[in-house]
Formats: C-alpha cells, structure tokens, sequence
C-alpha cells in the first residue's frame, strides 16, 4: 500500500512539474506585432514567422493597404516593428513626423534595372546614346543614382541622397553625351525598341516578360537606398527580440522562398 502511494506521489509531481515547464515555455516565448502591406510582403512574413517561432518568438503579423499607417501605428505603440518601406522613405516619414524610428536589418529589394535589346552591358553604351528613365520624381532619382553607379554619368556634389532628387539637370559629367529622355514609367518597356537603353522599375519590367536577373544589363546594388528594411522605434532597437526577429527574416528559409516564389522581383538583400 505504501509503495502504490509513493507511486501515485511521484506521478503527480511529474504532472505538476510538467505544468510549470509547460508554464514556463509559454511565460518565454514573447509576442511581436509587425505590420506590413498586404500582398508579398505578407507572404514572405507568413515564413519569417515559422522561423521565429523556433526561436521562442511569436509574431503576429498585421497587414495595411497604404504606406502611411504602419508607421503611423508603430509611433503609437500598436506595433512593435514595421517592414515595409526603403530608407530614403523612412527619411521623409521621420522629417515630416517627427518619428524617433531606426532601421535594424535589410529585407529585399525590387531592383530597378537598366535593360536593353542589343547591349550585354551598360559599359557598351555608345556615344550619343539615347537612355530613357522614368519621368517621376522618385523613380528618376532611383534611375540617375544607378546610371552614376554604374559609370555613365556623374551627379553634382549633394544631389541624389538626402532627401534632394536629382533631375538630368543635375548631371555634372556625361562623359558619352547620353541623351536622357524622360518617360513615363509604364511605357519605359515599350521603348526599349527605340532607344539604347532604359532604366525599368521591377514590376514593369515582368509585366512585359523580361527577368531582372536574367535580362537587365545593370541592376540596383541589393544595398541600394532602395532595399526595404525592418523599422522599429528608436527605444527599443536593442532590445534581444529585436535580434532574434531580424534574424529570423535574414535566414535561409526566407531566402530560398523569396528566390523560388518571386523569381528576382523581390532580391533578397542580406
């Protein structure tokens, strides 16, 4: 009798033990409200996510249709971090703002690519060249800065970065006297024909069946100013979940995901 009663002691300390274990792993694991925008973004959150559940941290991904609330809602305090923007967004966010936010990790990039029918390279551009690039503010910017990169062109001191959008006013140095013709971003594929070059925003370019990877002659570096970061609030960039969530975005899983669902329309850029 007095054995069967030690047994049952036994079993109903492993029992109580097993529940504060079991106590304890949930008091562990920690919940992080991530916003960012409905279509790929999601997706590719919806695998961040496995991986940092390995990890002890729950993410709860929360999806906007716009570009303004997410950070609207992380200066709130309603998200812990945001992923959906590039730096030189976040820049006029915080300008306009007054956020105290900060970027903790590179997500991808939606390369702009220069693309064109007869050329292998941008360094084969000819003299005299007609090169066409977006028309609006922001992309032609995006294009200017890609062209300078890759030696074409060179911008005057203080354009280009900062906030301050070059125009092809601001080309310093144009050793080949290319001709830069401005066009409307959704047209750029369509004049590909009849110009040397042209300077294509990702999604344009798919549409009209060509591969960044495959066919630009010159893509964005994958560290551009243009690759979408994870953002938090400033307080809290060193916080260890911080760590671990960036992380769990930077891995393999996520990597191979991106490369095999989106075929270089989002590069990963880590």
């Amino acid at each position: 009798m007095k054995m069967l009663s030690i047994s049952k002691t036994l079993a109903a300390a492993t029992v109580a033990l097993g529940i504060v274990a079991a106590g304890n792993a949930a008091a562990q694991e920690q919940t992080i409200r991530v916003g960012t925008v409905s279509g790929p973004d999601a997706e590719v959150w919806q695998v961040v996510q496995k991986v940092a559940k390995k990890n002890g941290l729950n993410v709860k991904v929360v999806e906007f249709n716009d570009y303004v609330q997410p950070n609207a809602a992380l200066d709130a305090g309603d998200l812990d971090a945001n992923s959906f923007q590039h730096q030189p967004y976040l820049d006029s966010q915080i300008k306009q703002r007054g956020y105290k936010m900060t970027s903790v990790g590179y997500t991808y990039i939606s390369p702009l690519g220069i693309y064109s029918k007869n050329l292998k390279s941008s360094k084969d551009l000819p003299q005299g060249a007609k090169v066409a690039v977006p028309n609006d503010p922001s992309n032609e910017n995006r294009a200017l800065l890609l062209l300078a990169a890759q030696g074409a062109i060179k911008l005057k001191p203080g354009v280009g970065t900062n906030g301050v959008n070059a125009t092809p006013l601001d080309v310093a140095e144009n050793p080949k006297k290319l001709k830069i013709v401005e066009l409307d971003a959704a047209q750029l594929a369509r004049a590909l024909p009849d110009v040397a070059a042209a300077v294509i925003n990702t999604n344009y370019a798919l549409a009209a069946g060509l591969q960044p990877t495959k066919d630009a002659i010159a893509l964005e570096d994958i560290h551009s100013p243009y690759a979408n970061i994870i953002v938090v609030r400033t307080q809290d960039k060193d916080k260890p979940w911080v760590k671990k969530l960036v992380a769990a975005y930077q891995s393999e899983e996520v990597r191979q995901f991106m490369k095999a669902q989106y075929k270089g329309a989002m590069v990963p850029s880590f």
